[in-house]
């Protein structure tokens, strides 16, 4: 494997590991992520010159380590910082074997001091998908439609609050974890997104995100068996993963959900997401995810009845708004709509969206282009189409609406 190669794995695979674990101990985010990204930079050029190491992921701990203790000495600030670091602590030991390091896992730990009710609840999301997911501040402001620059100063201040502050590097009291559990669960599941809506596959990186979400949704699982939306949400993208294998062709070409082959679908995942949505349910407290991964459900029974319960789902959506009136709702609602009760209906719900809402949401429009197709409005539906398929970034959904549109 090449140096480069090697690096970007590393980045994926370990950067909220590596992150979390030195900001517990140096409590300056900020510090710690400067810190790794000279190391990951020194690796691209020592790893081509000598080799990957072993252990790619202590080589980055030590020296991100090594140049947080040079920067604390350049700055003058050493006793600051043994009080918040513990540098003698750490210069007095042993320097670890490169070969078989290991440090305990405190990603989960970071999520929940991310939403510290000392930092505003605005960034609470983003804050979490930089330190922890690895996402950088175009992607996170793309995500929360905001210029790239307004979210990196948001995102710095917040670190500079951690610091300053002192906030703890620990977990909170057990009474404290559900008002900040929300706040978790939503950059998770952001994270997920953002790499689900990856579909050409083709980057192991998004692969990564998507898995360690799904493993950060397990642990908040086992630290609150009790909270039904943390197995919600676990639930939900139980049920999207299980379907990634049927989400595209071998030459990489996207396959709409109601055309992919059920046979691909991973059943053993998909009963594992129908038990944690069980399980979820018996609590009686209906939330959002809940509520999500119950339309996943539906969705999957396709591979037992072949069909889909278009009335449920229509159901269930008006559920969903009612607590999250988000624009993807509205819009997966007026879908629904469509299938269960005719298309003129489905058309005149997405119709009464406000304009201004969706004019660069291009879910709206990909969905408006089908329906006006199906009506035959065949004009307007090109309009639609051509709106659309401006609106997309991924090649592989650009391509399939553009051969949608070709028959008009």
């Amino acid at each position: 494997m090449d140096a480069r190669r090697a690096a970007e794995l590393a980045a994926r695979n370990s950067y909220g590991r590596l992150v979390a674990y030195l900001a517990a101990r140096s409590r300056d985010v900020a510090a710690v992520e400067d810190a790794l990204g000279d190391a990951f930079l020194t690796a691209l050029k020592t790893w081509a010159e000598n080799g990957v190491p072993k252990n790619p992921e202590a080589w980055l701990l030590v020296a991100a380590r090594h140049r947080l203790i040079d920067a604390g000495r350049r700055k003058q600030v050493r006793d600051k910082i043994f009080d918040t670091f513990k540098l003698n602590e750490i210069e007095s030991q042993t320097e670890p074997s490169l070969e078989t390091a290991t440090f305990p896992d405190d990603r989960l730990k970071l999520l929940f001091i991310c939403a510290h009710p000392a930092i505003d609840s605005i960034i609470h999301t983003p804050l979490m998908l930089q330190t922890v997911l690895g996402l950088n501040a175009a992607q996170i402001a793309s995500a929360f439609l905001v210029a790239p620059t307004t979210m990196s100063q948001r995102l710095v201040r917040a670190k500079t609050k951690i610091r300053d502050a002192g906030i703890a590097f620990e977990l909170p009291a057990a009474k404290e974890l559900p008002i900040r559990l929300a706040a978790v669960l939503e950059a998770i599941y952001a994270a997920y997104t953002n790499a689900w809506e990856t579909v050409d596959g083709g980057d192991s990186r998004h692969r990564g995100l998507a898995e360690e979400a799904i493993w950060l949704a397990r642990l908040c699982v086992q630290l609150m068996p009790q909270e039904p939306e943390a197995r919600g949400l676990l639930a939900l993208m139980l049920y999207c993963e299980a379907r990634r294998d049927a989400r595209r062709t071998a030459s990489g070409a996207y396959i709409p959900l109601l055309q992919q082959d059920i046979k691909l679908w991973s059943q053993p995942t998909i009963a594992e997401a129908e038990a944690e949505l069980s399980q979820a349910a018996t609590f009686k407290q209906m939330g959002r995810f809940q509520l999500e991964a119950a339309i996943q459900s539906i969705h999957s029974q396709r591979a037992v009845t072949e069909q889909v319960n278009w009335e449920a789902l229509a159901l269930i959506y008006e559920g969903l708004i009612q607590l999250s009136p988000t624009l993807g709702a509205l819009v997966s609602h007026a879908a629904a709509i469509a299938e269960a009760k005719g298309l003129e209906q489905g058309f005149a719900r997405l119709n009464a969206l406000p304009t201004e809402a969706v004019k660069n949401y291009q879910p709206y429009w990909a969905l408006k282009a089908h329906l006006l197709k199906q009506l035959g409005y065949k004009s307007e539906a090109r309009q639609a189409y051509a709106r659309a398929i401006g609106l997309t970034e991924d090649s592989a959904i650009r391509e399939f609406l553009l051969h949608q549109s070709l028959p008009l």
